[in-house]
């Protein structure tokens, strides 16, 4: 394959197989782009980007890897001229021979063309709004609302969740196992659909008093939560609520124009698109970066960039950076330390009032964070650094930031566990110690969208086993089935209600059973929960919690 590569010319954009080990080390040749060319001692090296596949993958290959009998090059730009004589932005189309007519014929055609857009326009008009005059013009036919499945009495309807007022006062469940009662697709009330273009929408009813996010009511409406041995069949989907990202689709929400997320993709360009530093050495650590990071020009060509890992400034050389460490005095994190139990602690850091610190841990979490975007106006912010310590001082571990004042109850920008620290439950230790400052300041938060990969996993995980935890917990009233608003879940854990409606929907958990909701817990979700919880070591000790709020809205300057 690497001759091919000499008599055939690559270009950046072209499109083949390229040879990679998967998780079993296993060949395969997954399609990949060509983002970049260089040559190095004589040999030339592609860099490519796996199609879709996480672009932490991409990396430098050499010719032999690459298949040049299915290299496609990229398709050239369509010419579509406009009324102004500037190109438009159709996609591009491979270019095709256009026969030649004169101008003659054209203006005869043009005319033609015009009539008859005019004429169909008149006919149009009198059959909508014009009455009958002599003849009848033909109208057409109206199209049927076809329900997609079979009708049934409307006894048995199945609504969203109502609104608060709308507190049902269902009967008890009895405790002996029965048959599965819950109702198939097919015998629920049909949704009616609309015939477009040949194709079948459903249409979802509007619900009367309703606004705009019309899941998120209800939360204060009564559940019930049964626990049965047998796993039950899939009920009743609740939709989606819209401030949460759904991992099924991987669309994230539309963007917002504020925080350190931000981000019009207007400087996703072929340059950041490459990871530019080959190497990172933190301490007793060596990390290969992922992404892109915006470190200084001169520092992307070293084979290892030095960072202190006490302040995080980088520097080129290891002399550097032994010169640097007898002159650095930190030996943790600049700010107050907040939280302390056994060798975990928390430092919280304004970004006001230590800006190169601030700045250097943005620089460190964009090689790991491909949506982030923000490194150096850290002002608004706040970073909460989580460390382990030992005799030499507190490494950092990991970490995540928020906005001093959030519009959105936002209570995480960015959070990133360092790689060396992951898998081993620090994921989880931040996200719930984030939770744990919510509750301090009495809101509900949720994280900045949209997610990584890595976090919607880590936040899916917490918000199962927290929300699974309290439901599990709860004890019979009277010799009844417990019961459990939503908006109590809300507050007792902190997570906003949509997240807590899209975990339970996540889990299938809500099903709607005789005029009210229940919860189902199977033998196999409480034997997975026990499980999960039994590897959890690491927990936030809200005793060793030292933090008062601030309200930040008072201050003219932070």
């Amino acid at each position: 394959m690497a001759d091919n590569c000499s008599s055939v010319e690559i270009v950046e954009g072209c499109r083949l197989p390229v040879l990679r080990k998967n998780q079993e080390h296993e060949d395969e040749w997954p399609l990949a782009e060509i983002l970049s060319l260089k040559e190095v001692s004589g040999r030339k090296l592609f860099y490519v980007h796996y199609i879709d596949f996480n672009k932490r993958l991409d990396e430098w290959v050499t010719a032999d890897r690459l298949d040049m009998k299915k290299l496609q090059f990229p398709k050239k730009e369509a010419k579509t001229p406009t009324k102004n004589g500037l190109s438009g932005s159709r996609p591009s189309s491979p270019e095709r021979e256009v026969p030649v007519v004169s101008e003659k014929k054209d203006t005869n055609n043009d005319t033609a063309l015009q009539k008859k857009q005019r004429k169909t326009l008149d006919l149009n008009l009198q059959s909508a709004t014009a009455p009958s005059r002599g003849k009848t013009l033909p109208t057409p036919k109206r199209k049927e609302v076809v329900p997609l499945v079979t009708p049934v009495p409307p006894a048995t309807p199945v609504p969203a969740l109502p609104s608060s007022t709308e507190t049902s006062q269902a009967a008890v469940f009895p405790v002996v196992r029965e048959p599965p009662t819950f109702k198939a697709r097919e015998d629920l009330e049909p949704l009616p659909t609309v015939t477009t273009n040949g194709t079948a929408r459903r249409l979802i009813p509007p619900q009367p008093g309703r606004k705009r996010k019309a899941n998120c009511g209800g939360s204060d409406e009564m559940i019930k939560v049964l626990q049965y041995n047998k796993p039950q069949s899939a009920g009743v989907f609740l939709p989606p609520p819209e401030d949460s990202q759904d991992s099924s689709d991987g669309i994230p929400t539309a963007p917002r124009m504020t925080g350190s997320l931000v981000s019009d993709r207007s400087h996703d360009d072929i340059v950041t698109r490459m990871k530019n530093i080959e190497c990172i050495e933190l301490g007793r650590h060596r990390l290969k970066p992922w992404y892109f990071s915006p470190y200084p020009q001169e520092l992307t060509t070293l084979p290892i960039l030095y960072l202190c890992e006490f302040c995080l400034k980088y520097l080129k050389s290891l002399k550097c950076l032994q010169r640097h460490l007898t002159k650095c005095n930190l030996r943790h994190p600049p700010g107050n330390e907040i939280y302390r139990k056994g060798t975990i602690s928390f430092f919280e850091i304004d970004g006001r009032k230590n800006k190169n610190y601030s700045q250097n841990l943005c620089l460190l979490a964009k090689c790991f964070l491909d949506h982030k975007t923000l490194y150096y106006d850290t002002d608004p912010f706040l970073f909460y650094v989580m460390t382990e310590y030992d005799s030499k001082g507190f490494h950092i571990v990991g970490y995540f930031s928020k906005e001093k004042e959030s519009t959105e109850d936002y209570n995480v920008a960015c959070i990133l566990t360092l790689p060396p620290y992951q898998r081993r439950g620090y994921g989880k230790l931040l996200i719930e110690f984030s939770y744990e400052l919510s509750k301090v300041e009495g809101k509900t938060g949720t994280p900045e969208k949209p997610l990584s990969d890595l976090g919607l996993l880590s936040y899916r995980s917490y918000w199962s086993q927290t929300i699974l935890e309290i439901l599990m917990d709860l004890k019979p009233d009277n010799g009844e089935r417990p019961q459990i608003t939503i908006n109590e879940i809300s507050e007792i854990t902190s997570v906003k209600k949509e997240d807590v409606i899209s975990t339970l929907q996540y889990l299938n958990l809500i099903n709607y059973y005789k005029g009210q909701y229940i919860l189902t817990l199977s033998e196999e979700i409480v034997d997975g929960h026990e499980k999960a919880m039994q590897k959890r070591h690491l927990r936030i000790d809200p005793k060793c919690l030292h933090f008062t709020p601030k309200d930040w809205s008072k201050r003219g300057k932070w």
